[in-house]
């Protein structure tokens, strides 16, 4: 009998900025929570650290050595890797305080990349809504993903406490991401009505303010 190999390995991780004052891009419409990173490795100082790059081709931040050491076990074993913005936060734990951005990882063996691409495409979509699932999962919820259509976990993972030190900044899509994000997939006549909506919605608010305080 053929063994099925179905490993899998899920975790969040912290990626650091390249440096203080670069972590403003973890801010920028070019990291929106739920885009894809490609992840490499640089040697630094004797060892390999693992970088996350942007769709745009720009390093954004690099991880600690455990999580280095985690992904350069799953290249080894020539897993595939996703890598996801799950939230984005500020840390005032050091002056000047500075950006960082929590990563969601994704290793899985190629062969079953269908099924566990999906599965990973479903999970973006929760953190575009600012739900974080948890993906730290065992045997049988990885054989959910096989058998239960559309299947993702129910249980969740809490953001940091602000006593932590961060605060997080950017957790979800806003209506302006959107926009981006149909621009990005040129959907132009969405782009265009998205748009259009946060115009009405503007004059909207700038006629209501008019007429609170008597100028209309």
């Amino acid at each position: 009998m053929e063994l099925v190999d179905r490993s899998y390995k899920g975790f969040y991780a912290r990626l650091e900025p390249a440096n203080q004052k670069q972590s403003g891009m973890f801010m920028s419409a070019d990291n929106l929570v739920g885009d894809d990173f490609e992840i490499f490795f640089k040697m630094e100082e004797g060892r390999n650290v693992a970088w996350a790059r942007n769709r745009f081709d720009a390093e954004v931040g690099y991880f600690d050595a455990d999580t280095s050491r985690k992904l350069q076990l799953a290249k080894a074993r020539d897993q595939k890797i996703r890598c996801l913005l799950s939230f984005v936060a500020f840390s005032d734990s050091t002056d000047p305080g500075y950006y960082w951005g929590q990563m969601a990882l994704f290793c899985f063996n190629p062969a079953y990349a269908e099924e566990m691409d999906a599965f990973v495409d479903r999970c973006a979509e929760k953190f575009k809504q600012g739900v974080r699932p948890r993906i730290d999962l065992g045997s049988q919820a990885v054989e959910k993903i096989f058998t239960e259509k559309d299947w993702t976990p129910s249980e969740t993972v809490s953001t940091p406490s602000r006593e932590s030190g961060s605060a997080i900044l950017k957790d979800h899509l806003t209506v302006s991401e959107k926009v981006v994000e149909q621009a990005r997939a040129g959907n132009k006549g969405c782009y265009v009505i998205s748009w259009l909506f946060i115009i009405v919605v503007v004059v909207a608010i700038v006629y209501g303010l008019a007429h609170l305080f008597g100028v209309l």
